[in-house]
């Protein structure tokens, strides 16, 4: 199988980095990086030291519902180039592991699918969990603070024609 990482969506940062208004309805809030554990949802790299960022309340979920965490993320205060869609493990994922869960097609948690995971096992655990009918997409977070990461999808790109 093959996955794809996904990043937020540009419009929706794009939005953001203007000065509209996060999951609770507040500005983002604007700091300086020291370079240590600010990752953007966007470009998924580090924020390097002395870039401004954005921290702001995002709910990765389409509808509020029981399941639909909102929590903080960073982005960078300026506009970056969103990641590409691919299969490669993101840059910013630089922390020794994570937690890596399930959500069916009504953006519930399917129970029994968290798990934290090495990060060196984050590709191999979420083709696991996607080979499963039951799994829509998975998550990354943050072991620690739950913090949302990126999704993970399955790739439904065409193979190429010979």
């Amino acid at each position: 199988m093959t996955i794809r990482f996904t990043a937020l969506p540009t419009q929706d940062v794009r939005a953001l980095q203007l000065g509209g208004p996060d999951a609770y309805g507040f500005t983002p809030e604007r700091r300086i990086s020291d370079g240590d554990g600010v990752p953007c949802r966007h470009c998924l790299k580090d924020i390097a030291e002395g870039e401004g960022y954005l921290i702001l309340a995002y709910r990765p979920f389409p509808a509020l519902q029981p399941y639909a965490e909102t929590g903080p993320i960073f982005l960078h205060a300026k506009e970056c180039e969103r990641a590409e869609e691919g299969e490669e493990l993101p840059e910013m994922l630089t922390s020794v592991d994570y937690i890596v869960r399930g959500y069916d097609r009504d953006n519930r948690i399917v129970y029994g699918t968290g798990a934290v995971v090495p990060t060196q096992a984050i590709i191999s655990r979420a083709e696991a969990l996607l080979e499963r009918d039951d799994i829509a997409y998975v998550h990354v977070r943050s072991a620690r603070n739950n913090c949302y990461q990126c999704r993970i999808e399955r790739d439904q790109t065409p193979p190429a024609k010979l």
